[in-house]
């Protein structure tokens, strides 16, 4: 449309007006009568009585014939055309003959029989008759259907060259590499960019150290790195740190995406991999990246169909590049991959990836550099405390740190305060973690209830249990898929004993239990805490050798589930005789679990109806008032931060009813306990 702007859109309206009125001014041509040959001679017959005064009818009168083949049109002697004008173009009559020589000879015997004569001549006829070429086509007009093919065929050569110099995505430059060389001076990131993983980012300076200065490496005999493999969790940091290299290094520096080898086509992956170290060897000293390198470099001979594969001639030809015949002098490769587990052992060896730099979760330090490095450029307010906020987000990833900021940033703009407040981050870590609130959501009264007790249940349990987390916050506010949540301030070790683990399924069981004490019945919350429990029982039986009857074995899997790698080991690696012992371990630690929660609940039932009345209060409680009411403290009033989520109005009749008030009464405690203590032998 951008064609139709300025002085070219009043000259088509001028055009179109004029085309108008031409229109409108023309004279009406009559359309000229078609007639049947039949027809035709009855014209000539008519027209013959009538000029021989055998007939009154002279309506049918035919003044000029031209014939052109099997074609003629006529004049009529009444016509309004002009005998100069008479022609091909302009006629009153047409009609289609067999051909010239059976028209006249028609003609001549209707001029015999009318004037009962032996021979006619066409000197007699009443009519002026000529015979005419077909008018001869023009020789531009013949060659107008080459010229235009011609014209085509030189666009497309044209497209095709310009698609080959306009930077290699065209057909002729369909097997090249499209590895895309970083320019220096349009990358900011470095090392100052990278917190929370300084091993890593150690390593990788020594890369950079190892291109700007080879000779301080060569001089004691040491060999410059072929490829450092990152690996690690996503959203850990593995292509920041790539982008560091790129701004620290100071040589051409290829990025390139897995994905970007392969396609459809045979033979295309190779030819981007030599072409991609041919620019590579060209630029040297230089640097390659690939990200997402199990796209092209996983396990050869995992083709569940059979046939060619051109990821596998993808890789060998990666292979041979990196470390063949042929030194790359100058060259070295970083690749990044979340799935080590199913690389290709013949790329991870030494001489083609030398180092492997895991990249894990940040630890508390390294959390609170990454918060210090994003929260550069925002308004914090006084109470904003990074240290805490960093042990409130244990495995997070600098990817979610980075996000709880900007999250804060966007509630802060939102409410329209000028300073991101404790309260905002607070708000922005959960949301990160399961989702944005839900205080519109309706719920019944029962529901708040029974959601009070779930999550009084898993507090008051972790809070009494000597291996217990801490708790930072309980709210009984839908908040993404769940109806409430209990927040836990977990105690970040290396290792897990046995006694914490027993203390985490207790505590995650905790829910279930308090609703089947309560309430006498059990609902569909608890799905995800039962999911949970019971993972963690299988790996303490399977994994941690943490069960006497099944003893110190290993019967996890040892790795992510690969389909073209464990296609075929789907089956066990034990007997039936032992699956059933891992079974039956796996269910006495979670009766262990549960018969802890009832003894809790029969100790601290009056805990834990303070701490449901506080939350169908409050809603939210956080640690310090979680505190107060397990040590029996009484509260101070808060000033609302929001409004309390309503309940249905039938529930709310039911909720001012003394008796719709479920109270935990000790022998309610014993009998669960005791049940719980009878069900054991039955299932051994």
């Amino acid at each position: 449309m951008k064609y139709l702007q300025g002085p070219v859109i009043y000259v088509l309206l001028l055009v179109l007006v004029l085309w108008f009125v031409s229109m409108i001014g023309a004279p009406k041509m009559e359309e000229p009568e078609e007639l049947s040959y039949s027809e035709l001679l009855e014209w000539v017959e008519a027209d013959l009585k009538a000029d021989e005064g055998l007939s009154d009818d002279t309506s049918k009168t035919i003044s000029d014939v031209i014939i052109v083949q099997n074609q003629l049109v006529a004049r009529t002697e009444d016509s309004d055309i002009s005998q100069s004008e008479f022609s091909t173009a302009r006629y009153d009559l047409y009609a289609t003959i067999p051909s010239e020589e059976q028209f006249y000879a028609d003609v001549n015997e209707i001029y015999k029989s009318v004037l009962n004569r032996e021979s006619i001549s066409p000197t007699e006829y009443t009519f002026n008759s000529r015979s005419q070429l077909p008018a001869g086509t023009p020789w531009w007009l013949e060659f107008l259907p080459y010229l235009v093919l011609i014209v085509v065929m030189v666009a497309f050569w044209f497209f095709l060259m310009r698609q080959q110099t306009g930077g290699g995505k065209g057909v002729m430059n369909f097997s090249k590499s499209r590895a895309r060389l970083t320019d220096p001076s349009k990358n900011r990131v470095t090392f100052k960019d990278v917190a929370g993983a300084d091993e890593e980012r150690d390593e990788l300076k020594e890369i950079v150290e190892f291109l700007k200065a080879p000779d301080r490496f060569t001089k004691v005999g040491a060999r410059i790195p072929k490829g450092v493999l990152l690996v690690g969790p996503p959203g850990t940091g593995k292509t920041l740190l790539a982008r560091a290299v790129a701004g620290e290094a100071g040589v051409p520096f290829f990025t390139i995406s897995g994905s970007d080898f392969v396609e459809m086509f045979v033979g295309v992956g190779a030819s981007r991999v030599r072409d991609l170290f041919d620019q590579a060897k060209r630029a040297a000293p230089s640097i390659i990246f690939i990200d997402e390198i199990d796209a092209v470099g996983r396990q050869r001979g995992a083709g569940l169909g059979g046939g060619h594969d051109e990821r596998e001639q993808t890789l060998n030809q990666l292979l041979v590049e990196m470390d063949g015949f042929q030194h790359n002098q100058g060259i070295i490769v970083m690749a990044a991959t979340n799935r080590a587990d199913i690389l290709d052992p013949a790329l991870l060896r030494p001489g083609r990836f030398d180092r492997q730099v895991t990249v894990n979760y940040p630890d508390v330090k390294g959390r609170e550099e990454i918060l210090k490095l994003h929260a550069k450029g925002k308004p914090l307010g006084q109470d904003v405390n990074l240290e805490k906020l960093a042990r409130r987000t244990p495995f997070f990833t600098g990817a979610d740190l980075e996000n709880i900021l900007n999250e804060a940033a966007i509630l802060t703009a939102r409410a329209g305060n000028k300073e991101i407040t404790m309260r905002e981050m607070d708000e922005a870590v959960m949301r990160v973690a399961a989702g944005p609130e839900k205080r519109s959501h309706r719920i019944t009264e029962r529901d708040r209830r029974m959601t009070a007790y779930h999550e009084a249940g898993h507090a008051v349990v972790s809070y009494f249990l000597p291996d217990g987390d801490s708790v930072h916050e309980i709210s009984i506010v839908p908040r993404g898929m769940a109806g409430g949540y209990t927040a836990y301030l977990p105690e970040e070790t290396n290792y897990m004993s046995s006694a914490r683990l027993k203390a985490d399924i207790a505590s995650t069981l905790a829910g279930y239990c308090a609703e089947k004490l309560v309430f006498g019945d059990v609902t569909t919350g608890p799905n995800s805490d039962l999911k949970s429990a019971t993972n963690t029982a299988r790996r303490m039986v399977t994994e941690f050798g943490m069960s006497d009857v099944v003893g110190p074995v290993f019967l996890g899997g040892d790795h992510e589930v690969f389909l073209g790698r464990d296609f075929s080991q789907a089956h066990a690696n034990y007997s039936e005789e032992v699956a059933a012992r891992v079974d039956s371990e796996i269910r006495r630690l979670l009766e262990e679990g549960m018969a802890q929660c009832y003894a809790i609940f029969k100790d601290h039932m009056q805990e834990l109806e303070a701490l449901v009345a506080i939350l169908l209060e409050r809603e939210k409680v956080d640690n310090d008032e979680f505190t107060a009411v397990m040590e029996g403290r009484t509260l101070p009033e808060r000033s609302a931060k929001g409004a309390p989520t309503q309940a249905e109005p039938e529930a709310e009749s039911a909720q001012a009813e003394p008796s719709a008030q479920p109270e935990i009464q000790p022998e309610n405690c014993e009998a669960a306990a005791k049940e719980q203590d009878e069900s054991e032998p039955e299932e051994e």
